[in-house]
């Protein structure tokens, strides 16, 4: 054994020989990949403590079942913040967009040992990507987590900043992918996780800080022209939007003639005046106002699969993965296609739309996702080409009209949730081709603009991370 030799053209970190006695509790060879194994030598060089040194009291949550959403989930005005994966952020600031709630009674109850409070560090333990993702909870935050996310209360918010950051470099993430096991769905068992080095070092929270209120800055600025794009839209159609409706006893109470009222809806939240006063805006658009079935040629729901595989499978697109100004990549699932039944073919011509849950996400069908399966909460809308362009009615769905329109037509559940013959309800404002193709152009450049800044954002933390490591270890 001692003469043989593995070839030089060979990666080190992919083929390599380690001796008997080199071999700790692990005998899996990712453990023991070169790279891992030399930086974790120079880490433990400079005596850091552990993770655990830190804790005060640790959880992990749970996830509710969602066939019973109306027992344990909620919305916004009435939930909880139930904080999943996709919250948590390596700036260590949590991300507030597609946010679940779960009710009270959850929070206090199935819930309770996992509660999240202010200054309490939150740890991604499960899934592929990268591993120990943390934030810290915001000043006066309540919430809660789902089972793949730790709480960890560190006794002070500076502490668990202080983690966040390590834990947030490269350094931090490859010692804890190193201790992660589960193959194709890694985990972190609390014994590994608490037995991640820190160093403490204050220059990396500094760095970690000015990256933080960077990304805020590229962030306004971001949100700064996708907000434009609803302005410049509205008066391209020529709907001008009433006035704000005060939200008082008075205005909450009104009637509605029976000639108003059509077919199913019965319900006095279809008929707010909120929602008849933006429908009569639309009617007054300077371009033909139709109803959205006469511009589908085909309506479908995905279906549901819970057994997921590897990143080599088939990608499964979730409302998840629906964004507010395009897609997320954040968390990714994929099935297999023996798990598939019948697949619903995407094209460029349709658009998927959220059914429920984050009612209301619209998405164009982008070249990335061409051949993936869609659940049974998102809708894949085929549209008639020579009428509408898929990217027009993006912006217009996604525009305070069309929001508007949806959420209308839902059907004011506890989880908000609208049926095909809802969606296809909706008044779309249609102007000419040319029109919606220039309509089109000028937000397709906002959106550009708008996702250099956040790519930006991106090229900062790596330079950071970069940093940070040079500091640490040379």
């Amino acid at each position: 054994m001692s003469s043989y030799t593995i070839s030089k053209s060979l990666n080190p970190n992919k083929v390599f020989i380690l001796n008997k006695n080199e071999l700790e509790k692990r005998l899996d060879p990712f453990y023991y990949v070169p790279e891992l194994s030399e930086l974790e030598k120079k880490v433990l060089a400079m005596q850091p403590k552990k993770l655990r040194d830190y804790v005060v009291k640790i959880a992990s949550g749970a996830t509710p079942k969602t066939t019973e959403s109306d027992k344990y989930y909620s919305d916004k005005e009435n939930g909880m913040p139930f904080l999943r994966v996709q919250n948590l952020s390596p700036t260590g600031i949590l991300e507030f967009d597609d946010y679940k709630y779960i009710n009270e009674e959850t929070h206090k109850g199935m819930l309770k040992r996992s509660q999240v409070s202010e200054g309490d560090l939150l740890v991604k333990i499960t899934g592929v990507g990268r591993m120990a993702v943390a934030s810290v909870a915001p000043e006066n935050f309540e919430g809660n987590i789902y089972q793949h996310v730790c709480v960890i209360k560190t006794g002070s918010r500076e502490i668990s900043e202080q983690l966040a950051a390590f834990l947030n470099t490269d350094i931090g993430e490859k010692l804890a992918s190193r201790r992660a096991t589960g193959g194709t769905r890694p985990a972190l068992d609390y014994p590994a996780l608490l037995s991640i080095p820190i160093i403490e070092d204050e220059r990396i929270l500094e760095i970690t800080k000015k990256v933080v209120e960077q990304k805020r800055k590229n962030e306004e600025e971001a949100e700064r022209l996708l907000a434009g794009i609803d302005d410049y839209l509205l008066k391209e159609l020529g709907i001008k939007l009433p006035e704000p409706i005060e939200n008082t006893i008075g205005n909450r109470i009104f009637t509605t003639s029976l000639n108003q009222v059509s077919g199913d809806r019965f319900d006095p939240f279809h008929y707010q005046m909120k929602f008849t006063q933006i429908i009569e805006a639309v009617n007054n658009s300077k371009y033909d106002i139709v109803h959205f079935r006469t511009l589908i040629t085909d309506l479908k729901n995905g279906i549901e699969i819970r057994k997921y595989v590897e990143d080599k499978g088939i990608r499964y697109l979730r409302v998840t993965d629906l964004g507010k100004n395009g897609l997320n990549d954040n968390s990714p699932k994929y099935v297999s296609e023996q798990e598939v039944p019948k697949r619903i073919k995407l094209n460029n011509d349709c658009i998927l739309i959220s059914r429920s849950g984050s009612l209301g996400l619209v998405n164009i069908v982008e070249e990335t996702i061409l051949d993936s399966i869609l659940s049974s909460h998102i809708f894949k809308v085929q549209l008639n080409s020579s009428r509408i362009l898929p990217v027009f009615l993006e912006a217009y769905l996604r525009s305070t009209v069309g929001q508007s329109e949806i959420f209308r037509n839902n059907n004011g559940g506890v989880i908000p949730e609208i049926n095909q013959e809802a969606l296809k309800s909706i008044h779309i404002s249609v102007p000419p081709i040319e029109k919606q193709q220039e309509i089109a152009n000028f937000i397709s450049e906002i959106r550009k603009q708008a996702q250099d800044l956040k790519d930006k954002t991106k090229e900062l933390l790596e330079e950071a991370s970069k940093e940070i490591e040079k500091l640490l270890i040379g």
